[in-house]
């Protein structure tokens, strides 16, 4: 954030150096930041929006974006009104309409995922993806992201063409939280429910889709008392259908198109 004078500057230096990290947050904050890495806390609203003309007007100290399709201007204007910016990224599948996508090579790519132009990557092959998400880390910090939401972070539970296991999702998720870490980027969990217990304390939030649909929303709770934010969406499952429960469990709700656009409907 700019400030428009060198005291400014200090001011703010002097009054992070005597804050607490036991202190709570007043209620319109976002978060609070670890060091120089921001830690969004249980219950914070947001805003994902992967498609569409970006409507930056919606009232949330949360955004979370493309990291590709956004330039820094874009991130620097969320920032001037009061908004924490995630990168979203895809960090376990490859996408054929990214600009980086023909420096993967052919022997990495797996089945489909699903989507159109998506494939599994063999996250066992950390020696030709490291760098490539590296650069797209570097990215995400060099457009003044605060966060990174990587994706596709459970190929070990889906048909990926590869024999993944447990163990390499957990070296290969962990691998991420660091490239993040050392970028001072804060860097969310999606999905991979199973995985939580052992990853809480790698991530500084989560991200999961369609919890309440599945029955699965209590499997974030870990995140929840550890002080950290769980940033949930549903598709199909109305507002009445899940609210209620998302806000016992302290999770940051809302309903949104499988297109996710600008329209949302919040708990």
């Amino acid at each position: 954030m700019r400030r428009p004078i060198l005291l400014l500057v200090l001011l703010s230096l002097i009054a992070g150096c005597t804050s607490t990290a036991g202190r709570a947050n007043p209620p319109d904050e976002p978060g609070r930041t670890l060091g120089e890495r921001w830690q969004p806390r249980p219950g914070t609203p947001w805003q994902w929006q992967l498609s569409g003309r970006l409507d930056p007007a919606v009232d949330v100290p949360v955004y979370d974006i493309d990291g590709f399709h956004h330039d820094a201007d874009t991130v620097a204007g969320l920032h001037r009104r009061g908004r924490k910016v995630i990168c979203y990224l895809s960090t376990g599948a490859w996408e054929e309409f990214r600009p980086d996508a023909g420096k993967f090579p052919r022997a990495v790519l797996g089945r489909g995922n699903g989507w159109p132009g998506e494939r599994w990557l063999d996250i066992r092959r950390t020696d030709v993806l490291e760098p490539l998400m590296a650069a797209r880390v570097d990215m995400c910090r060099d457009k003044g992201f605060d966060a990174v939401e990587p994706d596709n972070m459970d190929g070990y539970r889906n048909r990926t063409g590869f024999p993944l296991t447990a163990a390499d999702q957990l070296r290969y998720n962990r691998l991420i939280a660091r490239l993040a870490h050392e970028r001072g980027l804060a860097v969310g969990l999606k999905n991979d429910l199973d995985q939580i217990p052992e990853l809480v304390g790698d991530f500084d939030f989560a991200v999961n889709e369609q919890c309440a649909q599945y029955g699965e929303c209590d499997t974030l709770t870990p995140f929840v008392e550890a002080g950290k934010a769980v940033f949930h969406v549903e598709y199909e499952v109305p507002t009445d259908g899940f609210c209620p429960e998302a806000r016992r469990l302290g999770l940051s709700s809302m309903l949104k198109k499988y297109e996710l656009g600008a329209w949302r409907r919040a708990c």
